[in-house]
């Protein structure tokens, strides 16, 4: 089960925000599997997606989407099936489905963006897609965003759903974002799907680097197993219904509010992601300090996320804290004082000196270990950098989720 995550209970609704979803049958009857995010006129979209070079048909056309610079009226997503790996015939389907999408609202296929997830290298069942659509469109609604989070999952157990609303200048701004994700999960951009919205106005260039800039604070700092989707996006929409003049200064203390809210929202999406990774029974926080840049902080941070052996261990509660020594070691900081350095669990000082500290009991170790929710801080003593990441365990289950993902 996710660790410490509850399926959200309520969302703020988003002005100029409309979402619809359907049953389309793409892998199972009976299951939401397609989403439609209607927005209004004038409203701006930015994103970021996967850096994966085998990236996945939806991915190139959505991004020929948003560089033709038409004005983006909706987006289509489909769960059950990737898109990916899928050749030319691939990119041929996106695009069919974006002129399905495209006939239903009144508007040019270049104006809707693609997104999929789901299982790689088999082919879009177009016609499945095109058959939902219309049911997708007619409920269309603003007050949609739980059933629309429920409708992108695919191994997640728990939907992913996070509101917020901050006063700038005496006017309340809404915020509200949806992601999946709980394998396949790997920094290299977001590592998932996620859609965040706000009705705040927000000019291209300064809405492209903040969604750069959250992604690299959130999504960017979370890793269950090291492997990196086909099919990543982040997209951030702001439809300027709030009432706030536009925000373009990067300098402002308008963006800076907008940022810090939208960053927020992105973390908690991030972190659920990790709490409801694939068999996960510990949600583990991974804190690197005192290093000369982030950089190496990140290093050695997703060395310790990343190691089998680290993560089997947290499963089993074993305090086998070597092998978080041997991770810091083989992170790739070539210069590193292991002298230097101390290691904590929690509040516990387990490693000093460059082996176990003296003040180290196991059984402390042990304790520690049995939480849910587990720190792992590092002080390297070499600066003033620092980096916070985010993983989980591996479990017995995360095995059997995906030796029958596709059963």
């Amino acid at each position: 089960m996710p660790v410490n995550l509850n399926p959200p209970a309520s969302t703020l609704s988003v002005p100029g925000v409309r979402l619809g979803i359907a049953k389309a049958g793409i892998k199972r009857e009976n299951r939401k599997d397609l989403l439609v995010i209607g927005l209004c006129e004038g409203a701006k979209i930015a994103g970021v997606f996967t850096k994966n070079r085998f990236c996945a048909a939806p991915v190139i056309v959505a991004r020929e989407h948003l560089a033709s610079g038409k004005g983006i009226l909706a987006l289509v997503v489909n769960t059950g099936n990737a898109n990916a790996g899928t050749g030319e015939q691939g990119l041929n389907d996106a695009r069919e489905t974006c002129r399905a999408l495209a006939g239903l609202l009144n508007c040019r296929a270049d104006q809707i963006l693609p997104f999929s997830t789901g299982v790689i290298m088999e082919p879009l069942p177009v016609a499945k897609i095109a058959a939902g659509l219309p049911a997708a469109v007619a409920d269309m609604v603003e007050d949609n965003w739980l059933d629309a989070s429920e409708a992108i999952m695919t191994t997640d157990i728990v939907a992913k759903a996070v509101s917020k609303r901050i006063s700038i200048d005496g006017i309340d701004v809404t915020i509200t974002g949806i992601a999946k994700g709980s394998g396949m999960i790997h920094p290299n951009m977001a590592t998932m799907l996620g859609y965040i919205a706000t009705d705040a106005a927000i000019s291209q260039p300064l809405l492209q680097k903040m969604v750069n800039d959250a992604a690299n604070r959130s999504f960017n700092c979370i890793t269950v197993d090291g492997d990196t989707s086909t099919n990543d996006a982040l997209m951030l929409m702001a439809t300027g219904k709030s009432g706030l003049p536009e925000v373009s200064d990067a300098e402002s203390k308008n963006y800076h509010a907008l940022f810090e809210a939208v960053t927020e929202v992105a973390i908690l999406l991030a972190q659920a992601i990790v709490r409801d990774g694939e068999g996960a029974t510990k949600f583990i926080t991974v804190k690197v300090e005192g290093g000369r840049d982030e950089d190496e902080c990140r290093k050695i941070g997703y060395a310790i996320a990343h190691s089998p052996l680290v993560k089997t261990a947290f499963f089993a509660s074993d305090p086998n804290l070597g092998r978080i020594l041997a991770a810091i070691g083989y992170a790739g900081v070539e210069d590193l004082d292991v002298s230097a350095l101390r290691l904590y669990l929690d509040d516990v000082l387990v490693a000093e000196n460059g082996g176990r500290a003296t003040s180290y009991r196991e059984e402390d170790g042990q304790r520690v270990m049995k939480q849910s929710d587990i720190a792992i801080r590092v002080a390297l003593g070499r600066g003033s950098a620092n980096a916070t990441l985010w993983t989980c365990d591996f479990s017995y289950d995360y095995v059997k989720i995906n030796a029958s993902y596709r059963s």
